[in-house]
């Protein structure tokens, strides 16, 4: 075999144990009893030991100079060199006993997040979220002197290749100034509009299981290649070709579970949708978690809040619950769609508030980080932070910084990505619609095959052959521009019908 044919066969298996753990990760999240916790903590540890081993064997330098400097190889696999030689850089910075303690931390912090989110019990966590958190600093320090980066920009390479804070604080600088005054407009605006009246529950949660099984189907997702669950917290998970979703029910507002599966289907067309020639080597995975929230959100948020959507949806909506009246109005519907009002959820956040859910969760994991601030001082600075960025502060932790399983988890450098993908969208959704003049007329039937058909060519079959910012140029005409994101804002909210 050559170099690059043992790199493929030796990632092939690196992607099947990947998958074996993705599999396990969400019987964890969404199945498993809690009785299991300790076992299923030892056997991801060995699980994440056994990958890391076999990503950092020393083998892996030699083939990758072979085939680097062998003739013959086309574009993908040039790009899938490119993503090894990246994989292998990050890994072999890490020792085995740290990829072991992490995994054990992360196993008994996410257990006990769900036992204090409940109880609204952040002292009750802290010490399994200092052990995480000890250990991630390790990890980006580690990864920070092989990679030549800050100890958090290390930790933001993992979900965001190429991803730096200092671009990241210029973006989000620039929205914090712009976010609080045209807030004020769109409420404003909302104001001088009739009131619209909200559907009144209780609403079924089976009958809220149904439409959303249907909403995935229109959308094009392939049930032979996933499934529906439930889980504390909604995500999008599994393995190649066996890509889950969960949500959340609500039994007194129907649309918080409904814009939650809407918004992992999103997440899941890109992951159907990547290139199956490719499927098991790195050069076939998303490419960063930019363009993978971009996909969730512009499904949720550009396409499924729009009027068009909503037009189709509503007949649908009032036969799911019986719904009658007013409030079950397509007029209604919208406006409750694209209603703007801070509140305390990240992911029952409206479109213009919620960049400043993750702006929040930005500083402070920097913060905690640098070792800036100490983790027992959380909770009061994210309710003095949620105070400046929108004007209300949580009751309790559960509403607060407890909402979220990411820190639990491990993921720390994700947060960012929710509204660099937010940016992304708006952009591609722009592009995609003045490449295809039908989308949004089509949405309007039902239809999110001119859609999803533009989104596979450009985004979900290109994997990771092109760097993000090379991906999106060739996608929109242009880099990551705020300016897309806030002309959208504008149009939709800023002004009067």
């Amino acid at each position: 075999m050559t170099a690059y044919a043992e790199l493929s066969a030796h990632f092939g298996r690196v992607a099947a144990l990947s998958n074996a753990i993705g599999i396990l990760q969400w019987d964890n999240d969404a199945m498993m009893p809690r009785g299991a916790a300790g076992t299923r903590a030892e056997s991801m540890a060995l699980l994440h030991v056994m990958r890391h081993g076999m990503v950092t064997e020393p083998r892996i330098g030699d083939w990758l100079a072979a085939a680097e400097a062998a003739d013959g190889l086309g574009d993908w696999e040039r790009a899938n060199l490119r993503e090894i030689r990246r994989v292998w850089s990050v890994e072999t910075a890490l020792p085995a006993d740290l990829v072991e303690a992490s995994s054990k931390a992360v196993s008994a912090c996410e257990m006990r997040w769900r036992q204090a989110r409940a109880e609204a019990d952040f002292a009750g966590l802290l010490p399994y979220l200092a052990e995480v958190l000890k250990l991630q600093r390790e990890i980006g320090r580690a990864k920070g002197e092989k990679l030549g980066l800050s100890t958090y920009d290390a930790l933001l390479n993992d979900y965001e290749p190429g991803g730096r804070s200092d671009r990241i604080d210029a973006l989000f600088d620039d929205l914090a100034g712009f976010l609080p005054g045209f807030t004020q407009e769109a409420l404003a605006v909302q104001a001088r509009r009739p009131a619209a009246p909200a559907p009144q529950g209780p609403f079924e949660v089976e009958a809220q299981r149904k439409l959303g099984l249907s909403m995935m189907a229109t959308l094009g997702y392939d049930f032979e290649r996933g499934r529906l669950d439930i889980s504390t917290h909604p995500f999008c998970g599994g393995a190649d070709n066996d890509v889950r979703i969960t949500t959340r029910y609500d039994e007194s507002d129907f649309t918080k579970a409904l814009m939650g599966v809407l918004h992992e289907t999103g997440h899941a067309l890109y992951e159907q949708g990547r290139p199956q020639a490719w499927m098991s080597q790195p050069v076939g995975q998303a490419r960063g978690m930019s363009l993978h929230e971009s996909q969730s959100l512009l499904i949720e948020m550009q396409a499924c809040r729009s009027r068009e959507f909503i037009g189709f949806a509503a007949p649908l909506m009032r036969d799911a619950f019986g719904g009658t009246g007013p409030a079950w109005e397509t007029e209604a519907l919208w406006r409750n769609a694209t209603r703007v009002k801070p509140g305390f959820i990240r992911v029952d956040a409206d479109e213009v508030t919620y960049p400043a859910h993750v702006i929040l969760r930005y500083r402070l994991e920097k913060a905690l980080i640098a070792d800036a601030m100490p983790l027992s001082e959380l909770p009061a600075a994210w309710n003095a932070l949620m105070r400046d960025l929108l004007g209300i502060v949580p009751p309790d932790d559960r509403l607060g910084c407890l909402q979220d399983v990411h820190w639990p988890s491990g993921g720390w450098g994700y947060f960012p990505t929710y509204t660099l993908g937010a940016m992304t969208a708006a952009q591609v959704f722009d592009a995609a619609c003045r490449a295809e003049p039908e989308i949004l007329p089509a949405i309007g039937r039902g239809d999110f095959a001119p859609l999803v058909g533009w989104l596979r060519a450009n985004i979900h079959s290109q994997g990771s052959l092109f760097e993000t910012d090379e991906l999106l140029t060739r996608a929109t005409g242009r880099p990551l521009d705020a300016a897309v994101f806030k002309a959208h804002l504008r149009q939709r909210y800023g002004k009067a019908d």
